[in-house]
């Protein structure tokens, strides 16, 4: 079993797009029972009282437009204790890295990415949040998770 985790700041735009798409993407391809694949968040923003906030509406009518269903996520934050658990930290922005490291408390094995890195770039998964542009994070993480996907099974 291959297991990701999709990490962002808040744990209710980008990585809970980036967990759905990817598992939209793997469940085509017949995949589905090869992977593990979950989200979170590097701060606690969005979970109060130990309940995380469902998907931002915005983003998760983009990923309903797409025919992907993201109901039942609720943020979580990324523990210290993941690290043994996944295969891949996939991180939308620097900072989120930053955190990860921080967080994971280093990355000894190597395990911490950032999404469009597989796909060549060097930026960021585009944050709606300030943007309010869900359409063009729908674009960045659709091209990192197939690029992913591609890496993930050429490896």
């Amino acid at each position: 079993m291959i297991r990701v985790m999709f990490v962002c700041h808040g744990n209710i735009c980008r990585s809970p797009m980036a967990e759905f798409v990817f598992r939209d993407l793997i469940n085509k391809k017949g995949l589905g029972d090869r992977f593990y694949v979950s989200s979170s968040a590097t701060s606690t923003e969005e979970i109060w009282n130990g309940v995380g906030n469902p998907v931002y509406p915005p983003a998760k009518g983009v990923l309903n437009a797409h025919g992907i269903n993201c109901d039942g996520k609720r943020a979580v934050q990324l523990k210290a204790n993941d690290y043994d658990k996944y295969d891949y930290f996939v991180g939308m922005d620097g900072a989120n890295i930053r955190n990860m490291h921080r967080i994971l408390m280093g990355d000894p094995e190597g395990k911490v990415y950032k999404l469009l890195s597989f796909a060549g770039r060097s930026d960021d998964v585009a944050d709606p949040w300030y943007t309010g542009d869900f359409n063009t994070t729908y674009k960045d993480v659709l091209e990192g998770c197939e690029a992913l996907l591609s890496f993930i099974l050429n490896n």
